[in-house]
């Protein structure tokens, strides 16, 4: 029998869909004489639609899961770079082990689900997600050059949004990944967070830069994460949400409008939310709970809101495309949230050094 190796499971890449090749338009304005999902997908195809032609709204995008592995990169980079996105919150995985995973030329494989090894995989080096394989000794590589972007910055507190940015910065200095969300996102000025740093590849990076550096290291602040996107949430007149999966990315958005209540500020609930899930609300968990229970709370307004219960894969790609080639996105112009973070983060710096006066 033949010796099986790294080799014979790492053949066939995982790739991107592109839908600037698809138009859907149709296909997705005739489901509305549907039913079930269908005619859900439809509506949330149009609301999504409907964020693209008002000027005044913001766009977030919340990605969980793990999809980026998945074959979802090219959609995120289609929404970064034709202005149909304004800032992105996302779990660790879709950002770190996977986008900029692959930013520094590594793939994702077609795996098998059914008949995996799962032993045998873990003797080889093979991490399986689903029915994807990654190289794991590829992404300790990646692990270890967070560790060298954090060695390489002030010792201090970061928001998630900022240390991302160096990784933009870095890709850039290192003329890699042009494809990835990350260098994307960096050159267009869409601010990026992951609330839950630590909890995904990165972790490792930063466990070895906080050991070798005890007491001279970066750490991560996830509070001014909140800070940060409660500003943009003031800042916007409208806001809309678009949520592939749930999780901490799909809380952190919604909890925005809380946050300027409590900081004294009116501002609207989310005009408009879109989110794509499989979580069953008798689960009882975050992922699962309804917009309109979200209503609830004051978060999003229920006029203009849509489950879809769907596999991401699926929907979020006639969803996106739809707005693509609706092409009310022409209209849009880029927001640069990221300079005006910046721009918020030199005026706590001046008022820091006027209070050392």
């Amino acid at each position: 029998m033949e010796k099986k190796t790294q080799k014979s499971f790492l053949k066939e890449t995982i790739k991107h869909i592109d839908i600037k090749k698809h138009n859907v338009v149709k296909l997705v304005d005739d489901m509305k004489y549907m039913a079930y999902t269908s005619r859900d997908l439809n509506r949330a195809a149009n609301i999504y639609d409907m964020m693209l032609k008002d000027k005044d709204c913001t766009i977030f995008l919340c990605i969980a899961g793990s999809l980026i592995s998945a074959g979802m990169k090219q959609i995120v980079v289609d929404m970064i770079q034709n202005n149909m996105v304004d800032a992105i919150v996302s779990n660790g995985a879709n950002m770190i082990d996977q986008d900029f995973f692959e930013a520094l030329g590594y793939k994702h494989y077609k795996g098998d689900p059914y008949y995996a090894d799962d032993n045998l995989l873990r003797d080889l080096h093979i991490d399986r997600i689903y029915d994807t394989y990654i190289n794991e000794d590829e992404l300790k590589v990646c692990d270890e050059t967070v560790k060298k972007i954090a060695d390489s910055l002030e010792p201090r507190p970061y928001s998630s949004r900022e240390f991302l940015y160096e990784m933009g910065k870095w890709l850039e200095k290192n003329k890699k990944g042009k494809d990835s969300i990350l260098y994307n996102a960096y050159k267009k000025g869409v601010p990026v967070f992951v609330p839950a740093f630590s909890d995904c590849s990165a972790g490792f990076g930063f466990v070895m830069h906080q050991t070798e550096r005890p007491t001279n290291h970066m750490s991560l602040d996830s509070a001014k994460d909140f800070l940060e996107l409660t500003k943009i949430k003031i800042a916007a007149k409208q806001s809309g949400i678009m949520m592939f999966s749930g999780g901490v990315p799909k809380n952190f958005v919604q909890d925005t409008v809380v946050a300027a209540e409590s900081l004294g500020k009116d501002v609207p609930m989310h005009k408009y939310a879109v989110q794509i899930t499989v979580a069953d609300v008798r689960d009882g968990a975050l992922s699962s709970s309804t917009l309109r229970e979200a209503s609830s709370w004051g978060k999003v307004s229920t006029a203009l809101e849509q489950m879809v219960y769907s596999e991401v894969t699926l929907a979020a790609p006639l969803i996106i495309a739809y707005g693509y080639h609706k092409k009310n996105w022409k209209n849009r112009k880029p927001k640069n949230y990221e300079q005006f973070l910046i721009n918020e983060d030199k005026k706590v710096a001046s008022l820091k050094k006027s209070s050392k006066k």
